[in-house]
């Protein structure tokens, strides 16, 4: 790509102002006088535009969970071409049926460099996931290894919302609603639907995403916790109304119950000039996680560094939590620090944005992830075992590292190209070999 393009966009994506808050009834305009005020859908709408609504939720969902936003166009969606299937290229989705769920603990290391002019999309890679896109339950991990924008190019997914986590290169989202900056220790959510294309900000970028496919990602209640903790809601920063106005051919690749469909319009979807609602897209920096931790012993479970979640039909058991391990204190007295050996009922891939995570000393690196099946004994590598069991207990500053989590209640299964990668690490397993035997009678 090039570098005046790289150098624009970064222009454009440092200059960008956002609208505050988590769930919050927003509105925009990019052109004043563009929103209709009174009533969503006029005889005619301001401007000349279109009213559209695009609904994230069923109509007739409780107030407390219904997502739709009202979108004013110059052109409505409707105005578009026949769909044709294109080539899914790395890319998957539930159900997985390549491969069985794998009971052992799986890790990779980045994914390889990819071909020159590769984009975001071009860049997906699935690594796996469970439940089914179809019946909008479960989850889909990908990562993505790009080397070029998008160009004349726009993508949207209607099978799941798309949990964006840069590890390597920042990048200007361009969606319909507006413009969002991301860099790696930031996330990018992107409802369900919302069409739009991704440009690098440097010369290449890496990361991991998280599709949703059933409940919307929401803030975890807090409980006992409080009024106050975790991921504060002002923290989250939906786009100001942005819009293009380009006669010409665009592709407009749609992800649909599993496959790709691509469709040339004449002009771009991204043309909406004014919008009002609750389904936006947001960027969050993990950075502002507020963690909530022991001050007397013991580690406290991970459920307590949930950013979001994606509830079930039963509560507290989620389809999704997206998990963080940010910069924090430990202070626990007579504590073993890390992570505690467990096995869960929950699956959980982890991911490691920058720096190394305390409960791994080797191997698992900015880029990589591991994978630990519900009941799949884990914990600390055995060099971390001796080291934390040794260390002295005076406050600890953990703040070299950005690790997180997609934990999910179903079986992670990998898919048939993750299970056969050449950057799976095959000796994942000998570093919990060499933990001896301290048993005294």
């Amino acid at each position: 790509m090039s570098g005046d393009h790289t150098s624009d966009a970064r222009k454009t994506a440092e200059g960008l102002s956002y609208l505050s808050g988590f769930g919050n009834e927003h509105s925009s305009e990019a052109v004043p006088g563009a929103l209709p005020h009174g009533r969503n859908s006029p005889q005619r709408a301001p401007l000349g535009l279109y009213a559209e609504q695009l609904s994230g939720s069923a109509f007739t969902e409780p107030r407390a969970h219904n997502r739709r936003s009202w979108l004013y166009r110059i052109r409505p969606s409707a105005a578009h071409p026949r769909f044709t299937r294109v080539d899914n290229g790395a890319l998957r989705t539930a159900p997985f049926t390549e491969s069985v769920p794998d009971p052992n603990r799986l890790r990779w290391n980045p994914l390889p460099e990819p071909a020159p002019g590769t984009d975001f999309v071009a860049g997906l890679w699935t690594l796996g996931g469970n439940g089914d896109a179809t019946q909008r339950t479960g989850m889909g991990i990908h990562l993505y290894h790009a080397n070029s924008s998008m160009r004349e190019r726009v993508f949207s997914d209607a099978d799941g919302e798309l949990l964006i986590v840069p590890e390597h290169g920042g990048l200007l989202l361009r969606t319909e609603l507006g413009l969002l900056h991301a860099e790696p220790g930031e996330v990018a959510l992107i409802p369900r639907g919302v069409r739009f294309r991704v440009e690098l900000l440097d010369a290449s970028a890496r990361g991991y995403v998280c599709e949703n496919y059933g409940a919307p990602f929401q803030l975890p209640d807090l409980g006992p916790i409080g009024a106050n903790g975790l991921a504060n809601a002002r923290d989250f920063r939906a786009p100001v109304a942005a819009y293009e106005d380009v006669e010409g051919p665009v592709e407009v690749v749609n992800k649909f119950c599993g496959n790709l469909w691509s469709a040339t319009y004449d002009h771009s979807p991204l043309d909406v000039v004014a919008w009002h609602g609750n389904h936006v897209p947001y960027v969050y920096d993990l950075h502002r996680f507020n963690v909530i931790g022991s001050i007397s012993y013991d580690h406290p479970d991970p459920s307590i560094f949930t950013v979001l979640t994606s509830p079930s039909d039963t509560p507290g058991l989620a389809g999704v939590d997206f998990v963080v391990f940010a910069p924090r204190w430990l202070v626990g007295e007579d504590t073993f620090r890390p992570p505690y050996f467990h096995r869960n009922v929950m699956s959980e891939y982890m991911g490691l944005i920058e720096g190394a995570y305390d409960a791994k000393a080797e191997g698992f690196v900015p880029g990589g992830g591991s994978l630990h099946n519900m009941m799949s004994a884990h914990g600390p590598d055995r060099e971390t075992f001796e080291k934390a069991s040794a260390a002295e207990l005076k406050p600890q500053k953990i703040d070299d590292g950005l690790a997180f989590m997609f934990e999910t209640r179903w079986p992670v299964t990998a898919t048939g190209q993750a299970a056969q990668a050449a950057h799976l690490q095959r000796g994942y397993d000998d570093v919990w070999q060499g933990l001896e035997r301290h048993f005294r009678s």
